[in-house]
């Protein structure tokens, strides 16, 4: 997720912070028992190279044991300004080095469109829109496959445009949209949205298709400082170091604000780790923008940004542990 192009209709954002200490992670935290059932089928959907957090976002998902990730899509960003004509194949290398350097090669990696949806009639189709078709449909009667849409949503709504009968067999689980709960009002002026708008259209007017959403309201409270990312990933060698890498020398050009890159908003986490400890996370039932058809979906109304920082770096510290 990029902040180039979001505009919030709540007000000013506000960076917040999680306190720059090590000590916070002291205390235990506690999760909930549903935390602890069978791990979630996930594919991954994501515009990697757009930004920092896909690739922490990834590396995360990758390293929680209730995620079973079954495949890694990539996806375009052309509306980024900077973004290269081939913004989905620079998606699909980062995702390709991410899986090496973790060896987790194994798990199937298609390339998505570079192209969004020029309608909500018309799919384009792509080996990932043709990976979450043969998934979903591979389910046994009452299974669903979880897709975490990091980016926009081309890949899957041209899968469900392609093959309808995935519809009952897939969740979708965006990230996307500001969403003002008590006033119950959308603004799609956010950027994956704007990255393929007539995909949200398709999925958000599909009757049938059980669509979850974690807004930027909420993701916009977990954000990562940098002393601690050193403290955890640095000198590590492998990802580690890949991802400490990515932030230094990523340039944020559209922020002004914190040049020395301190803090960074990890959007993309929030949603991966909701999944992976759904107490860490409160999903509402709520109505679907005014402009799409009329039903009810889901929207991740709050977290708790400390304790998924937390849950994210003792499954870092596992892994380096090994």
């Amino acid at each position: 997720m990029n902040t180039s192009h979001r505009r919030t209709f709540l007000g000013q954002l506000s960076l917040g912070g999680l306190g720059a200490g090590f000590f916070r992670f002291q205390t235990p935290f506690a999760f909930n028992t549903n935390d602890q059932e069978a791990p979630t089928n996930l594919i991954i959907d994501a515009d990697t190279a757009n930004e920092v957090d896909d690739l922490f976002a990834i590396a995360g998902a990758l390293l929680a044991p209730r995620l079973e990730i079954i495949g890694l899509c990539s996806a375009q960003w052309h509306t980024q300004a900077r973004a290269p004509r081939d913004s989905v194949g620079a998606s699909q290398a980062l995702n390709e080095e991410i899986l090496s350097l973790m060896g987790k090669t194994h798990i199937p990696h298609p390339i998505g469109s570079n192209i969004p949806l020029v309608n909500t009639y018309r799919p384009q189709n792509s080996e990932a829109a043709s990976f979450i078709i043969e998934q979903a449909m591979a389910l046994p009667a009452g299974d669903k496959i979880h897709v975490a849409i990091l980016g926009p949503a081309t890949n899957l709504a041209s899968a469900i445009l392609l093959e309808p009968r995935i519809i009952p067999k897939v969740v979708a689980q965006y990230l996307g949209f500001w969403h003002d709960l008590e006033s119950g009002t959308w603004s799609k002026r956010e950027f994956n949205t704007s990255n393929d708008p007539n995909a949200v259209d398709v999925l958000l007017n599909t009757p049938g298709l059980e669509f979850h959403v974690m807004t930027a309201s909420t993701s916009q409270h977990l954000i990562f400082e940098k002393t601690l990312v050193d403290r955890q990933l640095k000198g590590k060698g492998g990802i580690g170091d890949f991802l400490v890498e990515r932030w230094e020398n990523y340039d944020r050009f559209w922020k002004k604000e914190d040049p020395e890159k301190a803090r960074w908003t990890m959007w993309d986490i929030a949603l991966i780790l909701a999944l992976a400890t759904p107490s860490l996370a409160t999903s509402t039932q709520v109505k679907s923008p005014y402009d799409n058809l009329e039903r009810n979906i889901y929207a991740y109304t709050s977290i708790d940004e400390t304790a998924m920082e937390h849950m994210y770096w003792k499954n870092f510290q596992q892994y380096f542990d090994k």
